[in-house]
């Protein structure tokens, strides 16, 4: 981890992890960062893995990774999950920052 990750991110050899609160069924998808916590909302129903492929296709196109490379980690059956992200860490970290550059740019 470097002094510019979110605490949310780990920095790992083949990747990084993220730790997020997933809200299902929620009235419209989005993504935001609150605090130190990462927070998916997510129309699809936490049923036959419908969520946790919502909550991949969301990441995957808000920081403009591939989705092949998501992985639930942890958490498959709860709100609280952890999710691994193969690739180079720094370039992935960085994809991420950019999203929340943006987040902060259209918040203030």
């Amino acid at each position: 981890m470097t002094s510019r990750d979110p605490a949310f991110l780990r920095r790992a050899g083949n990747g990084v992890t993220v730790e997020l609160r997933v809200q299902p069924r929620a009235r419209r998808s989005g993504l935001e960062a609150v605090g130190d916590a990462l927070k998916a909302s997510v129309t699809a129903p936490p049923e036959d893995g419908k969520a946790n492929r919502a909550v991949i296709d969301l990441l995957a196109r808000e920081w403009h990774l591939p989705r092949s490379s998501f992985d639930v980690a942890r958490g498959a059956h709860g709100r609280d999950k952890v999710l691994g992200i193969t690739g180079e860490p720094g370039a992935i970290a960085e994809c991420i920052a950019a999203w929340l550059s943006r987040q902060v740019g259209s918040n203030g």
